[in-house]
């Protein structure tokens, strides 16, 4: 497992990723999987049905909305943008973020 995380420890963060990738602009799916990737140095590659049902998900709860848009390439592409509401979970979900690592950093040290 050295050099990559394990998508069981990062699953509860997979939403604050897209939604911080979806802060600036509306993206598409395979676009936030690049992003993902080359954010993380390619230590935490998310699988494409983890990043559909978290989209599916993020959309059900109101996080997100969707719109189909036509590429360059003349096929449709379904983009997707963040709500307000979305904006105030994704703050919440950074507070959760520092209340976890400041809780697991008490039991992790160097060896």
């Amino acid at each position: 497992m050295a050099g990559n995380i394990s998508s069981d420890v990062i699953r509860g963060y997979n939403d604050t990723m897209i939604l911080f990738l979806l802060l600036d602009a509306p993206s598409y799916g395979y676009e936030i999987s690049k992003q993902i990737r080359a954010l993380t140095e390619e230590k935490y590659l998310i699988k494409e049905t983890t990043l559909y049902s978290a989209f599916t998900r993020l959309e059900k709860n109101g996080y997100i909305t969707s719109f189909s848009r036509e590429a360059e390439n003349g096929k449709k592409r379904t983009y997707y943008e963040i709500t307000q509401y979305g904006k105030s979970y994704y703050r919440e979900k950074c507070e959760e973020w520092q209340l976890t690592k400041d809780v697991i950093e008490r039991f992790v040290k160097d060896l």
